[in-house]
Protein backbone atom coordinates (compact mmCIF):
# COMPACT_ATOMS: atom_id res chain seq x y z
CA UNK A 1 0.00 0.00 0.00
CA UNK A 2 1.22 3.52 -0.99
CA UNK A 3 2.23 6.29 1.71
CA UNK A 4 -0.60 8.40 0.15
CA UNK A 5 -3.13 5.27 0.10
CA UNK A 6 -2.67 5.12 3.85
CA UNK A 7 -3.41 8.44 5.03
CA UNK A 8 -6.50 8.83 2.81
CA UNK A 9 -7.77 5.22 4.44
CA UNK A 10 -6.92 6.88 7.66
CA UNK A 11 -8.25 10.21 6.91
CA UNK A 12 -11.87 8.31 6.12
CA UNK A 13 -11.41 6.20 9.38
CA UNK A 14 -10.84 9.02 11.71
CA UNK A 15 -13.59 10.96 13.40
CA UNK A 16 -13.28 14.62 13.87
CA UNK A 17 -12.55 14.13 17.75
CA UNK A 18 -9.46 11.49 16.64
CA UNK A 19 -8.00 13.53 14.13
CA UNK A 20 -7.71 16.47 16.93
CA UNK A 21 -6.37 14.43 19.36
CA UNK A 22 -4.38 12.98 16.66
CA UNK A 23 -2.69 16.76 16.32
CA UNK A 24 -2.59 18.12 19.83
CA UNK A 25 -0.33 14.43 20.14
CA UNK A 26 1.82 15.48 17.02
CA UNK A 27 2.08 19.01 18.41
CA UNK A 28 2.84 18.39 22.29
CA UNK A 29 5.46 16.15 21.05
CA UNK A 30 6.95 18.83 19.34
CA UNK A 31 6.67 20.99 22.51
CA UNK A 32 8.02 18.40 24.68
CA UNK A 33 11.38 18.00 21.89
CA UNK A 34 11.25 21.29 21.86
CA UNK A 35 11.89 21.39 26.17
CA UNK A 36 14.44 18.87 25.90
CA UNK A 37 16.11 20.52 22.95
CA UNK A 38 19.54 22.80 23.79
CA UNK A 39 18.41 26.31 24.45
CA UNK A 40 20.85 27.70 21.75
CA UNK A 41 18.51 25.79 19.60
CA UNK A 42 16.39 28.58 18.58
CA UNK A 43 14.42 27.06 15.90
CA UNK A 44 13.01 23.67 17.22
CA UNK A 45 11.87 26.15 19.91
CA UNK A 46 9.99 28.50 17.31
CA UNK A 47 8.62 25.43 15.08
CA UNK A 48 7.22 23.77 18.19
CA UNK A 49 5.84 26.98 19.99
CA UNK A 50 4.37 28.30 16.53
CA UNK A 51 2.76 25.15 15.82
CA UNK A 52 1.00 25.08 19.12
CA UNK A 53 -0.09 28.81 19.17
CA UNK A 54 -1.54 28.18 15.53
CA UNK A 55 -3.48 25.39 16.89
CA UNK A 56 -4.57 27.03 19.45
CA UNK A 57 -5.56 30.54 17.28
CA UNK A 58 -7.06 27.76 14.86
CA UNK A 59 -9.39 26.45 17.85
CA UNK A 60 -10.46 29.87 19.28
CA UNK A 61 -11.41 31.03 15.67
CA UNK A 62 -13.82 28.01 15.23
CA UNK A 63 -15.08 28.17 19.15
CA UNK A 64 -15.55 32.07 17.97
CA UNK A 65 -18.16 30.75 14.71
CA UNK A 66 -21.64 30.93 16.43
CA UNK A 67 -22.43 27.76 14.40
CA UNK A 68 -20.27 26.04 16.69
CA UNK A 69 -22.25 23.18 18.17
CA UNK A 70 -19.67 23.51 21.37
CA UNK A 71 -21.74 25.25 24.64
CA UNK A 72 -21.28 28.82 24.76
CA UNK A 73 -19.48 28.28 28.26
CA UNK A 74 -17.00 25.76 26.95
CA UNK A 75 -15.95 27.78 23.71
CA UNK A 76 -15.18 30.76 26.20
CA UNK A 77 -13.03 28.76 28.65
CA UNK A 78 -11.32 27.14 24.60
CA UNK A 79 -10.43 30.98 23.72
CA UNK A 80 -9.70 32.03 27.32
CA UNK A 81 -7.01 29.19 27.39
CA UNK A 82 -5.40 30.00 23.71
CA UNK A 83 -5.21 33.57 24.77
CA UNK A 84 -2.92 32.42 27.84
CA UNK A 85 -1.15 30.03 25.18
CA UNK A 86 -0.14 32.88 22.72
CA UNK A 87 1.03 34.75 25.59
CA UNK A 88 2.98 32.22 27.51
CA UNK A 89 4.19 31.24 23.96
CA UNK A 90 6.11 34.25 24.09
CA UNK A 91 7.19 34.43 27.63
CA UNK A 92 8.99 30.78 26.56
CA UNK A 93 10.51 32.65 23.58
CA UNK A 94 12.01 35.13 25.78
CA UNK A 95 13.39 32.30 28.52
CA UNK A 96 11.14 33.91 31.26
CA UNK A 97 8.98 30.85 31.40
CA UNK A 98 9.09 26.83 30.47
CA UNK A 99 7.41 24.76 28.36
CA UNK A 100 5.24 22.69 30.96
CA UNK A 101 2.07 24.64 30.99
CA UNK A 102 1.81 24.25 27.69
CA UNK A 103 2.15 20.77 27.57
CA UNK A 104 0.09 19.78 30.66
CA UNK A 105 -2.64 22.11 28.64
CA UNK A 106 -2.40 20.14 26.18
CA UNK A 107 -2.10 16.90 27.78
CA UNK A 108 -5.57 17.64 29.75
CA UNK A 109 -7.20 18.70 26.12
CA UNK A 110 -5.79 15.15 24.94
CA UNK A 111 -8.04 13.22 28.07
CA UNK A 112 -10.88 15.19 27.20
CA UNK A 113 -10.99 14.15 23.86
CA UNK A 114 -9.82 10.74 24.37
CA UNK A 115 -12.67 10.30 27.29
CA UNK A 116 -15.11 12.18 24.77
CA UNK A 117 -14.18 9.80 21.84
CA UNK A 118 -14.35 6.84 24.43
CA UNK A 119 -18.31 7.99 25.35
CA UNK A 120 -18.77 7.82 22.05
CA UNK A 121 -17.75 4.45 21.25
CA UNK A 122 -20.21 2.89 23.90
Amino acid sequence: MSLQAYKTATARAENPREAEYRLFGQVTRALMEASRADPSDIQTRIDALDWNRRLWSTLATDCSNPDNSLPAPLRAQLISISLFVSRHSSAVMRREEDFEPLIDINKMIMQGLAAATGAQAA
